[in-house]
C-alpha cells in the first residue's frame, strides 16, 4: 500500500513580501497625512527578514503596520507572519518599531503539532524533522482531514503545507 506524505512548515513567501514592501512604500509615499512626515518603511536588513518601520509617533507607526496587515491580506498573506512584540524605539522626535519575520518552527511549537495529530487522527503518524514537521498516512483523506484540522487551530504563527506526496 502507498504511503503518502507532507510537512508542516512556518515559513513566508519572500516574493510575497518584495511586493508587500513596495505596495507599502507607494501608499506611504502617495497619502496626505503622511506628507512632511518621517514616515517610512525599510528592510530590518539586508536579508529581509523584517521590517522596520519609522514615524512621527505610536499612532503614526501603529498606521503604517494597519498598512502593511491590509496587504498582507490583499496578497492572501498570514498576517501571523508579523512579530510585532518589539516595543517602539523614540529618538530624534522620530518613533521606530523592528517588526522581524516569524519561521520555522522550534520544538514546543511542533510538539503541540504533533500531539493534536496524534489526540485526534490516531490513523495519521508525525515526525518532527528539523524545523518541520512530517505528516504520513495510508490514506490520500486521512491528510485532507489533518490539513484541515491544522487550518481551524489558532496558532500565533503561520502554518504552510509543502511537499504534497
Amino acid at each position: 500500500m502507498a504511503q503518502f506524505s507532507f510537512d508542516v512548515v512556518s515559513e513566508y513567501d519572500k516574493a510575497e513580501m518584495n511586493n508587500v514592501f513596495d505596495q507599502v512604500q507607494r501608499e506611504i509615499n502617495s497619502r496626505y497625512d503622511f506628507k512632511g512626515t518621517p514616515a517610512v518603511i525599510e528592510w530590518l536588513t539586508s536579508d529581509k527578514t523584517g521590517f522596520k518601520v519609522t514615524g512621527s509617533s505610536e499612532w503614526q507607526v501603529e498606521a503604517i503596520l494597519d498598512i502593511v496587515r491590509k496587504k498582507l491580506a490583499a496578497r492572501e498573506q498570514s498576517q501571523k507572519v508579523l512579530d510585532t512584540t518589539k516595543a517602539f524605539t523614540e529618538s530624534n522626535l522620530k518613533t521606530t518599531k523592528e517588526v522581524p519575520f516569524k519561521q520555522g518552527l522550534d520544538q514546543e511549537k511542533a510538539k503541540k503539532l504533533t500531539s493534536l495529530l496524534r489526540e485526534r487522527l490516531p490513523k495519521v503518524k508525525t515526525q518532527i524533522q528539523g524545523d518541520a514537521v512530517r505528516v504520513t498516512s495510508n490514506s490520500k483523506d486521512d491528510l485532507q482531514t489533518a490539513m484541515q484540522l491544522l487550518r481551524e487551530q489558532d496558532y500565533d504563527f503561520p502554518l504552510n503545507f509543502t511537499n504534497y506526496r
